[in-house]
């Protein structure tokens, strides 16, 4: 998708809007390309790549808006008529504001030209000596690689023009053996940062340390919770940090702002900037994306503001605006948590006795004010004693409040950049954590 081609199907929208007496036209154009093999039971099994495109128009009269959206270039003038319908035929919004005027968006550098071409021989390769590591443990890997690109480029006629491409990568694996399991996941901008053979040593020596699981009773205990764990414990509470939600009191920081609330050893950014990030640093209106930060000593600080609730607010609009129309306002996809200087294996070390928790899942919502989660261990659940690692461990469920443990954070790694269950991933430390509560034991 080229800047030529983009700017050409922008006008072709916009001449059709002016036709029919509309002159404020955005358009959101997005196109991908993504390629996964997939493998299991020790063989890949699954290939697939698939490209897409799309136009997305949104059209604003007056103060109504409404948008429209299609994969078929030939219908850009039908999607704006289909646009133009809805507009007219929705409620008018109070907070709709003029479209976005340009402004300066500095690119960041998330494009890896070998991971664009990256092959599925390449691909099927490093499944290969992947699933070797484990298969010689006598274990069965299971997992997916993923590469992609993507291009996103934003148009409105104030005459914004912002266009941010990119490339990823993902490989997870799971090794499992008769009565124990190991996992490990990792994700990058350019794939030759990911060393999948590591990765799945890693899920292999898992699986093999937690052979023959002992069972402990539920109660509290110290724990240390890997990268994993963090992101999709901690990364419940992210929902929350907006400027609309604290506004209409769904938010668990409703009230709250100047309380301490985390211990102050906890540090939380917004940093669509930082090396280990991905993502455009633009929002859904053009706005260029800030670094915020999110929490400073365990204190609330700076809150995401799309333009609207920044107007209502008498603030300035962070970057973080969701593509209108939308209710949800704003959000936050760049998490850095700043961390310790401490080693992962120092950390093991200081827990002394406790519990070391691979990786958690299956998590849900007990209480939305307390930020109280329940949810499960999984993939590696171990004994610890004098800073070793004694055994595997039968899972625990768990009923924790988010704010809380963030309140008995001990020690932390430095940060690196994490995957797990969560929708995006983060730049997370593993954290040392005192009096994590467990309140069931499973049967595995």
């Amino acid at each position: 998708m080229t800047d030529t081609q983009a700017r050409e199907w922008f006008e072709i929208a916009r001449n059709e809007a002016r036709a029919h007496g509309v002159q404020d036209v955005e358009v959101y154009l997005a196109a991908e390309e993504s390629s996964l093999t997939r493998f299991a039971n020790n063989g890949i099994h699954q290939n697939v790549s698939e490209e897409s495109r799309s136009i997305s128009i949104r059209v604003a009269i007056g103060q109504r808006t409404a948008r429209a959206t299609t994969n078929r270039f030939a219908n850009i003038r039908e999607a704006t008529k289909s646009a133009i319908a809805l507009a007219r035929a929705s409620e008018p919004d109070a907070n709709l504001l003029p479209l976005y005027e340009p402004a300066a968006v500095l690119p960041v550098a998330r494009w890896d030209e070998a991971t664009a071409g990256y092959s599925p021989q390449a691909r099927a390769e490093a499944v290969r000596e992947a699933i070797g590591c484990v298969a010689a443990a006598g274990q069965v890997a299971a997992g997916i690689f993923e590469t992609s690109r993507s291009t996103a480029i934003l148009a409105n006629s104030n005459g914004v023009f912002a266009r941010h491409d990119e490339t990823g990568s993902t490989f997870s694996i799971t090794a499992t053996a008769s009565d124990s399991s190991g996992w490990a996941k990792a994700s990058a901008v350019a794939a030759g940062d990911l060393d999948p053979v590591r990765l799945a040593r890693s899920a292999a020596e898992k699986a093999a340390r937690s052979a023959k699981p002992r069972r402990m009773e539920p109660g509290k205990y110290r724990v240390l919770l890997e990268p994993a764990a963090v992101l999709d414990f901690v990364g419940q509470i992210f929902g929350d940090c907006t400027a609309t939600a604290i506004e209409e009191e769904r938010s668990f920081l409703t009230g709250r702002m100047d309380q301490q609330l985390f211990g102050k050893n906890i540090t939380i950014y917004d940093d669509v900037r930082h090396p280990l990030q991905d993502g455009a640093p633009f929002d859904g209106e053009g706005v260029p994306r800030q670094t915020l930060t999110l929490f400073a000593d365990g204190v609330p600080g700076e809150m995401p503001y799309g333009r609207a609730a920044a107007r209502r607010a008498g603030r300035t609009p962070t970057g973080h605006g969701l593509s209108l129309p939308s209710e949800g306002g704003e959000s936050v996809s760049n998490i850095v948590i700043a961390g310790g200087a401490e080693s992962r294996e120092a950390l093991l070390a200081k827990l002394g006795t406790g519990i070391l928790v691979t990786r958690l899942w299956y998590i849900r919502e007990v209480d939305p004010f307390r930020k109280v989660m329940t949810g499960m261990t999984r993939d590696g659940t171990f004994l610890v004693e004098d800073g070793q690692i004694v055994c595997g461990l039968h899972n625990f469920r768990f009923n924790e409040s988010v704010m809380e443990v963030l309140q008995r954070v001990e020690a932390m790694s430095a940060p690196e950049r994490a995957s797990g269950e969560e929708a995006f991933d983060m730049v997370v430390p593993a954290m040392l954590v005192n009096d994590f509560s467990f309140n069931e034991v499973t049967l595995f």
